[in-house]
């Protein structure tokens, strides 16, 4: 399911992989035997996607499948994987209009960055969306990790159609990998950091997967101020319960420097609009619209600053 003899092929003489790679089959078998309560449902989504003949795929102008195929079925099975909450893709005339234009995301980002021929990790990758996308822009291969199944069902919908193609999906957290890894060359850490309870830590630990010279991406939402200034919700952020630290950017950029990193900068600063995320046919629970104040859309409903979100690039030192 998890394509595991082709990561572990696609490492096999990369030495700094060897290690992790020979763990992941004990670790993958423990974590397959605990999987979610409606594994057997999504499973069988999946067995149930149509082939798509003639197939050809478009990664870099998004993701983007087109082919002969029974849309009707295939219509049906993806609806089984909802919510879907980053895209889009585009399957045929299917378009998974996911709750994030996640498309937005990425063009700001990729004008910033160069992922060509880098192994990548992406830390908290959803459903994998940008994982494609950075393969669409050049990466030679992309490793995500997501504790979250129906993320991973997600993304193995879109990947049973790519079997050759150099990405996986992991179902676990950053704090399962080996300590001291030095492996990836790019590591992304996009939407994950405000969910952190302890925001240093998770900096050490993404330096610790990056080769010395390699590079992070790291996406949050940001407040404004000084390098003092840092948002604390007493309880719910947007709605949100599992918001922690809201650091102004030039906080930010502080953490990232006692952390280790250096040549760090904030290379965009983005207001979250209410077309980049919202309610959908394919994600049909409350989104952000119902999470700002009615009268102030720069307030969130429980009165903070609306979600900003910054762009940071560092890069660790040889």
């Amino acid at each position: 399911m998890i394509y595991l003899p082709a990561l572990m092929d696609y490492f096999k003489d990369q030495r700094v992989f060897k290690e992790w790679t020979n763990q992941l089959p004990d670790f993958l078998a423990d974590r397959l035997r605990k999987k979610h309560g409606d594994s057997p449902r999504w499973e069988h989504a999946l067995l149930d996607m149509p082939e798509i003949k003639d197939l050809t795929v478009d990664l870099k102008n998004g993701v983007i499948l087109t082919g002969k195929v029974d849309s009707l079925q295939l219509k049906d099975a993806l609806k089984r994987l909802m919510p879907w909450r980053k895209g889009p893709f585009q399957l045929n005339d299917i378009l998974i209009d996911t709750e994030w234009r996640s498309d937005f995301k990425w063009n700001r980002v990729r004008q910033h960055i160069d992922v060509t021929n880098k192994n990548i990790l992406d830390v908290g990758c959803g459903n994998g969306y940008y994982g494609y996308r950075m393969l669409g822009a050049g990466a030679k291969s992309v490793v995500g990790i997501d504790p979250n199944w129906l993320f991973l069902y997600q993304f193995l919908s879109i990947r049973n159609y790519m079997p050759q193609a150099s990405i996986w999906q992991l179902p676990m957290t950053l704090e399962e990998m080996p300590t001291s890894l030095e492996a990836f060359d790019m590591v992304f850490s996009m939407g994950v950091f405000y969910h952190r309870r302890s925001p240093i830590d998770h900096l050490y630990q993404l330096k610790d997967v990056i080769r010395p010279g390699g590079e992070l991406v790291l996406e949050t939402i940001v407040i404004d101020g000084d390098e003092r200034t840092v948002l604390m919700p007493e309880d719910r952020y947007a709605q949100m319960r599992n918001v922690w630290y809201l650091p102004s950017v030039a906080a930010l950029k502080l953490w990232l420097e006692r952390a280790g990193f250096i040549d760090v900068a904030c290379v965009d600063l983005s207001k979250t609009t209410i077309e980049e995320q919202r309610t959908t046919e394919w994600m049909n629970y409350l989104s952000l619209p119902d999470f700002l104040d009615p009268h102030d859309q720069n307030k969130t409903i429980e009165g903070y600053p609306a979600p900003q979100r910054a762009v940071m690039v560092a890069r660790k030192p040889k």
